[in-house]
């Protein structure tokens, strides 16, 4: 175990969009995602309604049909982090999990032909975990909206009498998957925002509509800290080691910074032993 200094780093931006239909999600996330800079993609499950926002920026989009199956997500957010886009957004996220072909989808379908739901779910869990695991690896900035639970409730209006208004509730998502996010934010109805999860401290006791100034603010706060380690730096630290106990320390970290990547974990472990050998002397195990 190391204990270190904690410290900032530049990171990606991680923003979760929960509202209900007719709110603003795709809008609200395009406008931020032109705030923020760069190359946007848009991944659409939404039957080509990403379209109807080009008039907005450019921006491309990644059209995905049922099933809505984790690894269609996960291999879209590949595409355009190989094509070299700043932004994904994920349009919605929601049918990842509650859509046609979606996880819920998915164990419902596999406890109906007689798997206990125990074990439906250890099949499940995982698929889920890759999909959190691609949009938090991600050298992208990851932008996801989910539908939000609707609910009617009543309340008086102008005149003195009851009347329906439509709210948003829950994020139609694993439950828990908003802890996943930088920053999630509700959008009401009216358009305006507002934070349920704010590590960045912007948005606290805030209520706005999102827009240009929005990402623009996010990218600052982003762009405050050191450069984090990239993979040139983890193979440099592992060529640097002066003696087996920093040789160790140094794989661990790049070992971890790998996590689920094989190709660069091998890359990592052919570096190691090849400076172990180096430093072993000769004659000795």
């Amino acid at each position: 175990m190391e204990i270190r200094k904690a410290e900032r780093k530049k990171a990606k931006l991680r923003l979760g969009i929960a509202a209900p239909s007719g709110a603003g999600k795709t809008y609200s996330a395009l406008l931020l995602a032109f705030g923020l800079g760069g190359k946007v993609g848009l991944i659409d499950t939404e039957h080509g309604s990403g379209d109807l926002y080009a008039h907005l920026g450019e921006y491309d989009i990644i059209g995905i049909e049922a099933p809505y199956s984790v690894s269609k997500y996960t291999q879209a957010i590949k595409a355009f982090e190989e094509a070299g886009y700043s932004t994904v957004i994920i349009d919605s996220l929601s049918h990842a999990w509650a859509g046609d072909g979606g996880l819920l989808d998915k164990q419902g379908k596999m406890a109906d032909r007689g798997t206990n739901s125990f074990a439906a779910w250890r099949t499940i869990t995982p698929e889920h975990n890759s999909l959190v695991d691609a949009m938090l690896k991600s050298p992208c900035h990851i932008i996801a909206t989910m539908r939000a639970k609707q609910e009617y409730v009543l309340e008086t209006n102008d005149k003195g009498k009851q009347q329906p208004k439509k709210v948003g509730m829950a994020p139609v998502q694993r439950e828990g998957m908003e802890y996943e996010f930088t920053v999630m934010l509700d959008v009401d109805m009216n358009h305006i925002a507002s934070a349920s999860k704010d590590r960045t401290s912007l948005f606290d006791g805030r209520f706005f509509k999102i827009g240009e100034a929005t990402g623009k603010e996010l990218s600052a706060w982003l762009e405050t800290g050191t450069e984090p380690m990239k993979f040139a730096d983890y193979i440099a630290s592992i060529d640097a080691a002066d003696s087996l106990a920093s040789l160790k320390s140094a794989f661990v970290k790049a070992h971890n910074f790998a996590s689920g990547n094989p190709e660069m974990t091998d890359q990592f472990t052919a570096a190691k032993d090849q400076r172990k050998e180096q430093l072993t002397p000769q004659g000795v195990i």
